[in-house]
């Protein structure tokens, strides 16, 4: 039989035990506009992502996101892993990663927020500026080597290409789009990074980079503007004799009408069933505030309409 003492001293400690469980706070227990989450983000789109990261903390600082940059392969690996509730990346989710997720009860979005592109920079003392598709595919496949070899002129040493890294969107474009069933040739390596490739090609007369257009695209932004004094960017044609009139640089312009070829989307990749603040994140990206960034970033946005106005090319 249970004493009146016992009784009272058990009542006490049932009622702490639930007041302990109604004031202990739920684990991620994260809103549209508030606690602290990671995303995964493909290192190329780096330049564009911390503009939007340090805008939309601003706006809402009950809110952290920690960014994780990394090559685009691993971003969505974290993803499909349930690590990261948002990625993003320059391709949507495969028929076999959308199958990975349903099978566990998950349906992810996939949301377009921007038109970006791929640049070609090369060396300041390299005067071969203009190059096609064509020529870019036997670059890449090692069927040209060397800079005469492109126009037949003399002189010009070996092409040596840099990429970022070997698994980064920038390689599987090249791959899927260009090369299609070739693979990279012996003189393409990877330097590490966006930032080592204009290292490297800005210290290498004969080095082609290759480097994603949002680190040399916001001409208001510093780091863009010493790239663009360190190294020359490439013009890049459809036809078969290219040259100043029918090659293009990577403006917003001619990513708009499709003149430049080599054109990419961004995609927010979204897993959240929760709808917090990775929803709330990826609303602001695809939004007006969002959107009025990639624009400013030298990009083109997904759904803001673009005024379109005459270029002259020096």
């Amino acid at each position: 039989m249970i004493g009146k003492g016992n009784l009272f001293v058990g009542v006490i400690i049932l009622i702490g035990m639930l007041w302990g469980c109604r004031s202990k706070p739920a684990v991620n227990q994260d809103t549209l506009n508030s606690g602290v989450i990671r995303i995964a983000v493909d290192a190329t789109l780096f330049p564009l992502l911390d503009a939007e990261l340090a805008v939309f903390e601003a706006l809402t600082p009950a809110a952290g996101i920690v960014p994780a940059y990394t090559n685009e392969t691993r971003a969505i690996n974290l993803l499909l892993a349930d690590s990261v509730r948002l990625a993003v990346a320059t391709r949507p989710l495969t028929a076999e990663e959308m199958a990975s997720f349903h099978s566990r009860k998950f349906f992810p979005q996939v949301i377009r927020i921007a038109t970006d592109g791929i640049a070609l920079i090369v060396n300041l003392q390299n005067n071969d500026t203009i190059v096609n598709t064509d020529m870019l595919r036997k670059i890449l496949s090692g069927k040209i080597l060397r800079w005469k070899d492109l126009y037949g002129r003399m002189g010009g040493g070996n092409i040596r290409v840099a990429f970022d890294d070997p698994n980064s969107s920038t390689v599987r474009y090249m791959l899927d789009s260009l090369l299609q069933g070739d693979s990279l040739s012996e003189n393409c390596f990877a330097a590490g990074s966006n930032r080592a490739v204009v290292d490297y090609v800005s210290r290498t007369p004969d080095a082609l980079g290759v480097i994603g257009v949002n680190w040399i695209s916001d001409d208001r932004d510093s780091l863009s503007m010493e790239f663009l004094n360190r190294v020359r960017v490439m013009r890049v044609g459809s036809a078969m004799l290219p040259n100043a009139r029918n090659s293009f640089q990577p403006y917003p312009y001619y990513l708009y009408t499709g003149q430049y070829p080599l054109r990419r989307s961004i995609y927010i990749l979204l897993n959240d069933p929760r709808s917090g603040l990775p929803t709330g994140l990826a609303s602001f990206l695809a939004g007006s505030r969002g959107q009025r960034i990639v624009l400013k970033n030298g990009l083109l946005p997904a759904t803001m309409p673009v005024n379109i106005v005459n270029i002259t090319d020096e």
